[in-house]
């Protein structure tokens, strides 16, 4: 397995790229004339209920503000690829930026907490987590002068295979795409070859045999026309994954008040309108993956105790890992659920 540093695809800017994205970097720090332009990244595509959600938060932006700051958002890799997004924004070459928050996991178990089997796997257990992991993310952020305005979940994860799914080790020796660490884990765990392939790139993996199976959201099964290529989705809700959106703390910084309370409004909107668009998303992509021939089925007590079992492995390896802080993350979270 490769070590985690590798595990995002990257893609090779040109030096015409860099040349522009210093450009831009340098004139929305350079003056207050041209400091109310910000360019946010995606790596996901216009199609995205996520890149939607987005798109509406810079509109709010702009008409809040009555244009005194403009968020223009670059979708599916367009500007810059995923896995330089966050360092891009860091550095502060683009203001903002929007990236699946557990491809973070090899900088601190914090970030792989919503991608752990069993921990959240409804909607009101995965916005709990997010609410009772906000202040740690914040913390984190923070220190690598960044500032995060909202959280969305994908809906809930399942298997991808051309198989009805019955037996864990139908899995065994599968390249299975993984867009995480603790996917990857997970995938090992089970018995299969992790493979990394962007969200963009999951129709051509298939079709060129990279990939035989995936786990991720019927959303992206939809976006993807996942029919194209493949017929069976077990909707095990293993994990309610999240995207972030976040900015540079010194372009924020650099706004005036009313400017700051704006965007940090629209970000508020943007949160609430996102989950609920999640939820309205996983309903729309089962029905649309079933008309085009998907056939979808949920684990059967066998294939649900030998999911788990991966699941816990991988939860005490997480454990070990997080330390004291993490305990008490956790139980912050079951406390809020219980309350």
């Amino acid at each position: 397995m490769r070590k985690p540093n590798d595990s995002l695809t990257r893609k090779t800017p040109t030096v015409k790229s860099f040349a522009w994205l210093a450009t831009v970097g340098a004139l929305a720090f350079s003056g207050p004339a041209l400091a109310a332009q910000w360019n946010l990244a995606t790596p996901y595509g216009d199609a995205s209920f996520h890149t939607k959600n987005t798109k509406q938060f810079a509109e709010d932006v702009t008409e809040a503000t009555d244009g005194e700051l403009t968020v223009t958002v670059h979708s599916g890799g367009s500007l810059i690829s995923h896995g330089e997004i966050k360092p891009s924004v860091r550095r502060g070459t683009v203001q903002a930026g929007e990236i699946f928050l557990s491809i973070l996991s090899n900088e601190s178990p914090v970030y792989e907490l919503d991608t752990l089997p069993g921990v959240a796997s409804s909607y009101e257990e995965a916005f709990a987590l997010w609410q009772a992991s906000k202040p740690d993310i914040t913390e984190l952020f923070a220190k690598e002068g960044l500032m995060p305005l909202y959280a969305v979940a994908w809906p809930a994860q399942g298997i991808y295979t051309d198989f009805d799914l019955t037996d864990v080790s139908q899995l065994k020796g599968l390249r299975i795409r993984a867009p995480n660490i603790n996917t990857q884990r997970f995938v090992e765990n089970v018995g299969g070859k992790p493979t990394e392939t962007e969200e963009a790139d999951i129709p051509t993996a298939f079709s060129t045999g990279r990939v035989d199976a995936m786990i991720t959201s019927s959303s992206t099964g939809k976006s993807m026309s996942a029919w194209d290529y493949i017929k069976h989705y077990n909707d095990a809700k293993l994990w309610l994954p999240k995207n972030i959106v976040f900015v540079n703390k010194r372009a924020f910084d650099r706004l005036d008040e009313s400017t700051q309370q704006a965007v940090l409004d629209a970000a508020k909107a943007a949160e609430t309108r996102g989950w609920e668009a999640s939820k309205a998303d996983a309903d729309e992509s089962a029905k649309v993956l079933t008309e085009n021939g998907f056939t979808i089925s949920e684990p059967d007590a066998k294939l649900a105790e030998d999911l788990k079992a991966a699941g816990d492995k991988l939860f005490q390896d997480w454990k070990s890992r997080a330390g004291e802080e993490g305990q008490q993350l956790l139980e912050r979270y079951r406390a809020d659920l219980d309350a």
